[in-house]
C-alpha cells in the first residue's frame, strides 16, 4: 500500500470516528438539552436540523482537509429554496451528507433501522426525520413537512447503487410528488472512484482520492391532474425518473471525460 493510500486510510478512520462521536454527542447531550429547553416541537426540530447541517458541513471539510476526498457541487443555490422535493441517486454511503449539508431546512426520509442505530438514532429523533417503516404514515408526514416549507430529501433507490448498474428507483418519490403536487428537484451524484458502495466496508480505501460530484438539475413538474389512477401514474413517473437519471448520468460521464485533465 502506498504512503498516500495509507494516509487516506488514517484520514478515513479519523473522519468516521468523529462522525460516530458526533452522533452520540447529539443523541446523549444535545437532544436532551433541546427537549428540556425548547417546548415547541417544530422549533426543536428546526434547531436540531440546523445543528446537523453545520456538523455535516464540518464533516465534509474534515474529510477534504485530511485528503480523503474532494468534491464539486454545481448549482447548489437551487437547494436554498423552501418546500423542495429533492430526489437523488445514491452511489455512496456519504452522499446524503453532502445533500443535507447544502439544503435549507432539510427534512429527510430515512430507513427505519437507522432510527434504531446507536450512532444515528439520536440525531434522527432530535431532527424529527421521517422513517420509512410505515408507507402510509410516510406519505402524510411528507405532505405535512412540505406544507410547512421544509425541503424533503429522498433517495428512492432504497439502497446504494450497485456499481456499473443502471439506476432503478422505487415509487416512493413519485407517489409523494403526485399526491402533493410538488415539483421534483433532481440531484445527480457521481462518485469517482466508487467508494462506500453497498457491502463495501469503510476500510476499503480506493487507489486514488475520491471525487464526489453533485449537480442540482432543473425542477421537473409532475402531472398530478391526470385522470389515470395514481398508482399507474406513479409507476410511469418512476420509470421516467429512472430513465432520466440514467440519461443525465451518461451525459455527465461523457462531458466530464471530455474535459482536459480528466
Amino acid at each position: 500500500m502506498s504512503i498516500n493510500r495509507l494516509y487516506r486510510g488514517v484520514g478515513t478512520a479519523v473522519s468516521f470516528t468523529a462522525f460516530g462521536v458526533g452522533g452520540l454527542f447529539i443523541g446523549l447531550v444535545i437532544a436532551p438539552l433541546l427537549n428540556l429547553c425548547v417546548r415547541d416541537t417544530e422549533r426543536r426540530h428546526q434547531l436540531a436540523r440546523r445543528l446537523i447541517q453545520a456538523c455535516f458541513r464540518g464533516f465534509i471539510n474534515l474529510m477534504k482537509g485530511l485528503g480523503v476526498l474532494d468534491y464539486r457541487f454545481s448549482n447548489p443555490e437551487r437547494l436554498k429554496r423552501p418546500g423542495l422535493l429533492v430526489i437523488a441517486n445514491h452511489p455512496s454511503l456519504i452522499d446524503v451528507i453532502f445533500v443535507i449539508a447544502h439544503t435549507t431546512h432539510a427534512n429527510c426520509i430515512v430507513k427505519g433501522r437507522l432510527a434504531r442505530n446507536p450512532v444515528t438514532r439520536g440525531p434522527i429523533r432530535a431532527a424529527g426525520y421521517i422513517t420509512n417503516d410505515d408507507p402510509e404514515s410516510v406519505l402524510e408526514a411528507a405532505r405535512q413537512s412540505l406544507q410547512r416549507g421544509d425541503s424533503l430529501v429522498l433517495f428512492p433507490e432504497g439502497t446504494r447503487t450497485s456499481p456499473r448498474r443502471p439506476i432503478k428507483f422505487r415509487r416512493g418519490g413519485a407517489n409523494i410528488a403526485l399526491r402533493t403536487g410538488t415539483a421534483i428537484t433532481p440531484v445527480l451524484i457521481r462518485c469517482t472512484p466508487t467508494t462506500l458502495t453497498k457491502h463495501e466496508p469503510w476500510y476499503h480505501i480506493p487507489a486514488t482520492k475520491v471525487l464526489m460530484e453533485l449537480n442540482v438539475l432543473e425542477d421537473l413538474d409532475v402531472n398530478s391532474a391526470s385522470q389515470q389512477p395514481t398508482g399507474q401514474l406513479a409507476r410511469q413517473l418512476t420509470q421516467w425518473l429512472s430513465d432520466h437519471f440514467n440519461t443525465e448520468l451518461e451525459h455527465f460521464h461523457h462531458d466530464r471525460n471530455l474535459q482536459p485533465g480528466t
